[in-house]
């Protein structure tokens, strides 16, 4: 009885398309709690992601590129938190409690982006920490315009409001970079702790305006 012909088969381990997003999530499944996207390589990424090397190409002209992209989406990732802190001003929380429960809420959502950029701000290469630095300049204008557009007009204007934003944009991203590693029942701690630092900010900062 003739045999019938074996049906092709492609390598295994090999994708016939991929897109953008493949490379992006196969890059995050690499990074672990201590490892930098500047330890990824170019043919991990593919390896990860089921492509021949060279078809890593179609999508970024290196690994660099690769990098930069996840730090600029981590930064989209951190810039939501200003959205979910407006949301629950809105719903009778505080500003300063609410912006932090916000933050922290995020970082326990296993949020890839925002872990990511956390690290790479501590243990990244110069370029890439650079460009967690932009990153959070663009946080840092979006929170100076919320602390004036929820400022109490019975109270004193802020002394160098931008200054303020960046001192508090810094302050929680170290904070958060240091949570990373404690237990979630250390949450409640750290949100008490952050809320006090932040509205201590904000009252010298008037103090010094009316000084």
């Amino acid at each position: 009885m003739p045999h019938s012909a074996p049906a092709t088969r492609r390598p295994l381990g090999r994708r016939p398309s991929i897109t953008r997003e493949d490379l992006i999530n196969a890059a995050l499944a690499l990074l672990g709690p201590n490892r930098s996207v500047s330890t990824l390589g170019l043919r991990e990424v593919a390896r990860q992601a089921g492509i021949a090397p060279n078809s890593f190409y179609r999508h970024f002209r290196d690994i660099d590129e690769l990098a930069v992209t996840l730090i600029e989406l981590a930064g989209t990732s951190l810039r939501a938190v200003i959205g979910q802190a407006r949301h629950r001003a809105s719903n009778g929380h505080g500003v300063v409690r609410g912006s932090v429960e916000a933050f922290f809420d995020r970082l326990r959502a296993d949020d890839r982006f925002l872990l990511l950029l956390l690290r790479e701000g501590l243990a990244g290469s110069d370029a890439y920490k650079q460009a967690v630095d932009a990153q959070l300049r663009f946080f840092e204008e979006e929170l100076r315009v919320d602390l004036a557009r929820t400022a109490d007009p019975a109270a004193r204007p802020l002394h160098v409001p931008e200054l303020v934003a960046r001192a508090i944009t810094r302050l929680v991203f170290a904070v958060g970079a240091s949570a990373i590693d404690l237990p979630p029942e250390r949450d409640q701690e750290q949100i008490d702790a952050l809320t006090t630092m932040v509205r201590m900010i904000l009252v010298g900062a008037r103090g010094m305006h009316a000084a």
